[in-house]
């Protein structure tokens, strides 16, 4: 229901004070206060720079896995830097089964001195400060391989059978049989990430999808990882559904794929090691993986976005010579004007006949004064 409101006249002279809809007026113009809603000023000035729109994380794994931190604290702090130009909507990772199955060298030490540790324990030599906790039962154990065969001998085989009772399941007795061994298996998998040691590889297949990347392993011929990440990138360009393009990679085979975005007025951002590489130099912005893992990248994000909103404003503001639009706007003219030419030729010369049908217009060989004078009589 609209309302209306009814303002009185105030005679001039009249102290603003002393109008009764002066703290009305004032509450008008300087808002309600808050940081949002009617009135609010910060909706107008804020200091914030505008987001791009919907961004697209695109990781070659075959050349630039996370070897030196974790995969899944890796893929969090890639995210929220993405996160900083805009909504994040597709993360996707390619590689071959043999980027899944190496172990870094980090991951290879830190093994072999559990496992030592591990014969230390075992042998009485050393014993631990804290016996170790099941974090499932909460049963201790004074050594970890005792916690590790405890846990495969009676939790492992208790999700086993969850499994087995979900896939005999059917129908809506499968949907409340989830609903409720859900937090069970979910505090297994937690428990069992810390516990057990990955069969192949070191978990990066899982822990990327734990992050919430599309994990895709392509066949073993050469280029197969990055001829599938970039038909998926050209896939979504075509589509118009990307306004941002993240690259984790430093393979320079990319860079037609990055020149092609910016041709589509897409925003990239190259997320690599190395600082000269021909990526780097065709990308808008640019992070190393130490930057995104120390948390640099994502200060320097909003200075990033907040130069993209400037050079957006300055080349919609920008004139360009343009032949064509020149040509046709002259063009345009020129009809314009001969048609107001030949308006004004056929105004004159109706007018011109309008004159002479006025006149009653005589032969040329009588003058006016043949006509009027009299002639002189003879003198007699």
């Amino acid at each position: 229901m609209t309302r209306f409101l009814r303002f009185s006249f105030v005679p001039f002279g009249t102290s603003p004070t002393q109008n009764p809809l002066y703290p009305f007026a004032r509450l008008l113009h300087f808002g309600f206060g808050g940081n949002s809603g009617f009135g609010s000023r910060n909706r107008f000035f804020s200091s914030q720079p505008k987001v791009v729109g919907s961004v697209g994380i695109f990781w070659d794994l075959d050349n630039k896995p996370p070897n030196s931190f974790p995969p899944f604290d890796a893929a969090i702090r890639l995210k929220k830097v993405a996160a900083s130009f805009g909504i994040v909507q597709y993360m996707v990772a390619y590689a071959n089964h043999h980027a899944f199955r190496y172990v870094p060298p980090v991951v290879r030490e830190q093994r072999r001195e559990r496992k030592a540790l591990n014969q230390l324990e075992n042998r009485r030599v050393i014993k631990p400060v804290e016996p170790y906790l099941c974090r499932v039962c909460g049963r201790k154990f004074y050594t970890n391989d005792k916690l590790i065969n405890h846990f495969k001998e009676i939790h492992e085989r208790e999700q086993m059978k969850r499994l087995s009772r979900l896939d005999s399941a059917r129908g809506k007795k499968r949907i409340q049989l989830a609903a409720t061994l859900s937090m069970k298996m979910e505090k297994y998998k937690n428990v069992a990430r810390e516990i057990l040691t990955p069969k192949i590889g070191y978990g990066l297949a899982d822990e990327l999808k734990r992050a919430g990347f599309q994990v895709h392993e392509v066949s073993n011929k050469p280029q197969a990882a990055d001829d599938a990440l970039r038909n998926r990138m050209v896939e979504l360009m075509d589509l118009r559904q990307l306004e941002c393009l993240v690259l984790v990679s430093d393979d320079y085979d990319f860079v037609d794929v990055l020149k092609e975005a910016r041709l589509r007025c897409l925003k990239t951002v190259v997320v690599g090691d190395q600082n000269d590489g021909a990526l780097k130099r065709c990308a808008n912005s640019s992070f190393s993986w130490k930057e995104i893992i120390q948390g640099k990248a994502k200060k320097e994000a909003v200075t990033v976005l907040g130069r993209w909103n400037d050079h957006d404003i300055l080349k919609r503001l920008e004139w360009t010579y343009k032949p064509e639009m020149e040509e046709n706007k002259f063009n345009i003219l020129e009809s314009v004007f001969e048609s107001e030419d030949a308006e004004n030729k056929d105004n004159s010369f109706e007018a011109c006949s309008d004159l002479l049908d006025e006149v009653d217009v005589q032969p040329w060989w009588k003058l006016d004064s043949d006509v009027d004078d009299i002639p002189a009589q003879p003198n007699k």
